[in-house]
C-alpha cells in the first residue's frame, strides 16, 4: 500500500500498510491458487508453449501469454549456448563476493559492451529490483544533485520495486506521490522547489508509458532529475534496442537522467542494469550502491547469455523481431478491445472489474489452452481486476487469434 496521492501540498508520512494489503488481497490470491492460476511449475517447450503438469504424471500443452520475453529471445539458441559456454570456460557459476572486491573478468567485458551498445555508462545488477534498491537512496541523499537533497516525487503507478523504497528514501529527503503522468502536478512541485527528482516507469507493467517528451521539457526548464525504470521497454524500441526511454534521448543522458532496465524481459538473458550519464555517477555507484558494495554480481551463465544477446542486438535480427512483435500486437488489437489498443507497447490488459470474476475468466482461458495473468489488487486498483496479456515475437498468428477467441468467450461466459 502506498501513501495518499499528493499534488504540491504537504505529503503524508505513512508509506506502508502491509497488513491491510494482506487482509484485502489474501482471499483473491488464495482463490487464484485454488483455481490453478498461480505459482505453476511447468516444462518449457518450443516457442511460447509450456507443458503444464496434470494428475498421474500427465501434462497438457499450453500457450503462454504471461512471460515478458517480448522478442522471444529467452530461448534463443545463441543466448542459451552463450550461458553454457561461459560456465564451461570459467568452471564456476557464482562468486559469493561483493563487487567492490572481486569481479569476473568477463563481467567487465559485458559492461563495456553494454555501455557501447546503449551509449551510456552501464553497471549490471542481479535484478532490476537490486538496481532500484541501490539507486534511489543515493539520489535521495543529494550526492548526485550538487549536494542538495531533492524533493523525491513518485508517479502513483511506479512499479512496486520503486515504491517499496519510499520509507528508506524518506529518511533522506521529502517524498511525494502524484497522479499517474500528472505533468501539471510535477511542474507545480518543480516551481516551488529548487531540486526535484522524479521516479517513474518508462513502459508500465500494466500498460501505458511515461510522457518522456514532457518530462524532458521539465528537465530543461527546471533541472528536474529523472529516474526511469524502463524494464519493460528495453530491446523492443530503438535501432539497437536501447529501449523506450533511451531511444528518445539521442543526445545522451547527461548528469540528470538515470535509466534502469532489465537484462531479462525483451533482452532475453537475466539480471538488471543502470544506464548512467557521467563518470562521477559511475564512481559513486561502484563505491556506494548497496548491491554493489554489499552483494554479488550476476552469475557467469547470465553474463554469457547477456553477451550473446548484445551481439544479437547489433544484427538485423533485432529489427525482424521488433517488427514481428508489432505485427502480433496489432493483430491482437483487431480482435480484443483494450484501453491500450493502437499503442506500440507490448502489454494489454482486459478489465473485468470483480476480482473473482477475473480469476474465473483466466481459468476459462486456460481451459482453452492459453495461460494469461489474472491481475487484481495490489497489482491494479481495487475493483479493476482483469487479465494481462503479453504478445511476443515468438507467438504465431494462430496463437494470437486463439487467445483472443478464448478471452472473448470468457468475457461472455
Amino acid at each position: 500500500m502506498q501513501e495518499a496521492v499528493s499534488g504540491a501540498g504537504s505529503p503524508t508520512l505513512s508509506y506502508r500498510n502491509t497488513a491491510s494489503l494482506v487482509r484485502h488481497a489474501g482471499p483473491h490470491f488464495a482463490a487464484a491458487h485454488l483455481d490453478g492460476l498461480m505459482a505453476l511449475y511447468v516444462q518449457p517447450m518450443d516457442g511460447r508453449t509450456v507443458a503444464l503438469p496434470l494428475s498421474e504424471g500427465r501434462s497438457e500443452r499450453v500457450v503462454d501469454f504471461v512471460r515478458c520475453s517480448y522478442l522471444g529471445l529467452d530461448n534463443h539458441p545463441s543466448i542459451v549456448e552463450g550461458a553454457f559456454e561461459t560456465v564451461r570456460r570459467y568452471g564456476t557459476l557464482h562468486w559469493s563476493c561483493a563487487r567492490t572486491r572481486l569481479n569476473f573478468a568477463i563481467l567487465g567485458d559485458l559492461e563495456d559492451a553494454l555501455s557501447d551498445l546503449f551509449e551510456a555508462r552501464v553497471i549490471t545488477y542481479t535484478t532490476v529490483l537490486a538496481a532500484n534498491l541501490s539507486a534511489l537512496p543515493l539520489i535521495a541523499s543529494g550526492v548526485l544533485t550538487g549536494g542538495k537533497k531533492p524533493v523525491m516525487v513518485f508517479d502513483r503507478l511506479a512499479h512496486a520495486t520503486l515504491a517499496f523504497n519510499k520509507p528508506v528514501v524518506a529518511e533522506e529527503c521529502e517524498v511525494r506521490t502524484i497522479g499517474h503522468n500528472d505533468i501539471q502536478a510535477l511542474e507545480d512541485i518543480c516551481r516551488q522547489n529548487d531540486t526535484v527528482a522524479f521516479v517513474c516507469d518508462g513502459v508500465y507493467s500494466m500498460g501505458g508509458c511515461a510522457p518522456i517528451t514532457e518530462l524532458r521539457e521539465l528537465q530543461e526548464r527546471y533541472g528536474l532529475f529523472l529516474y526511469i525504470d524502463d524494464a519493460h521497454g528495453i530491446s523492443i524500441f530503438g535501432e539497437r534496442g536501447e529501449g523506450f526511454a533511451r531511444s528518445q534521448m539521442p543526445e545522451g543522458l547527461g548528469e540528470r537522467t538515470i535509466i534502469a532496465a532489465s537484462l531479462g524481459k525483451g533482452f532475453g538473458a537475466s539480471g538488471g542494469m543502470l544506464m548512467l550519464g557521467t563518470a562521477f555517477q559511475e564512481e559513486i555507484f561502484r563505491h556506494f550502491a548497496l548491491a554493489h558494495a554489499f552483494s554479488a554480481s550476476i552469475n557467469v551463465a547470465a553474463i554469457g547469455a547477456a553477451l550473446a544477446s548484445q551481439a544479437i542486438h547489433r544484427t538485423p535480427e533485432l529489427g525482424v523481431r521488433q517488427r514481428a512483435l508489432a505485427e502480433y500486437i496489432s493483430l491482437f488489437d483487431e480482435l480484443v478491445p483494450t484501453a491500450q489498443a493502437g499503442s506500440r507497447l507490448p502489454i494489454r490488459t482486459v478489465t473485468v472489474g470483480d476480482e473473482l470474476a477475473a480469476i474465473g475468466a483466466a481459468r476459462v482461458v486456460l481451459d482453452a489452452g492459453y495461460y494469461t495473468s489474472a491481475i487484481f489488487f495490489p497489482t491494479v486498483a481495487k475493483g479493476r481486476a482483469g487479465l494481462r496479456i503479453c504478445p511476443t515475437a515468438s507467438h504465431t498468428a494462430a496463437e494470437v487469434r486463439g487467445v483472443a477467441a478464448a478471452i472473448n468467450h470468457a468475457l461472455r461466459a
